[in-house]
């Protein structure tokens, strides 16, 4: 836990929710934490709030039933106790990704979305990591290119490099089967 009672992984997913507006940052912040603690008792909890992030990603870009696909497997992870255990109003926060879901069902405009918090203390250490990297909490999503089509624009070139790899090892592997 970075701060004793939440993971910092956690609290950096809230910082570049809430004052980045950077989605995929957010996904690969707490996914990567997912899978660094296998068991988990919130595992389900870190994919319906990585599933957040990336249904706010595609609504925003646009591509609303990436976003309503990801919105409604969200509200399948995640529990009211966990995420009143996380610092949220669990029914609060359900009811604002339905609401979420439903909005882009209309196709109606991206606006960001605010998570309703219970605990004051961890809207603080989020506002206190934000003013420490020149960041505003509550800041309003951007429009850059960059931040909005984030995922066809990385470098993907390592995931190919091991992609190619293990399909070149599966096939010098089956070279050797009888047919």
């Amino acid at each position: 836990m970075g701060n004793g009672k939440y993971p910092e992984a956690y609290i950096d997913y809230l910082v570049q929710f809430h004052a980045t507006r950077d989605y995929f940052e957010c996904h690969e912040l707490l996914e990567e934490y997912w899978k660094e603690h296998p068991g988990d008792p919130f595992a389900d909890t870190w994919v319906g709030l990585i599933q957040a992030a990336v249904g706010s990603y595609h609504y925003r870009r646009g591509n609303l039933q990436g976003a309503m696909k990801m919105f409604r497997q969200s509200l399948k992870r995640l529990t009211l106790a966990q995420l009143e255990q996380l610092g949220l109003h669990g029914e609060r926060f359900l009811s604002i990704i339905g609401e979420r879901l439903e909005a882009a069902g209309r196709n109606e405009p991206f606006t960001d979305m605010e998570f309703p918090f219970a605990d004051e203390e961890l809207v603080r250490i989020c506002e206190e990591k934000c003013k420490a990297n020149g960041l505003v909490w509550g800041a309003a999503s951007g429009t850059e290119e960059a931040l909005i089509h984030r995922h066809t624009l990385r470098d993907r070139s390592e995931v190919i490099a091991a992609r190619e790899a293990a399909a070149q090892a599966k096939r010098a592997g089956n070279s050797g089967l009888k047919q």
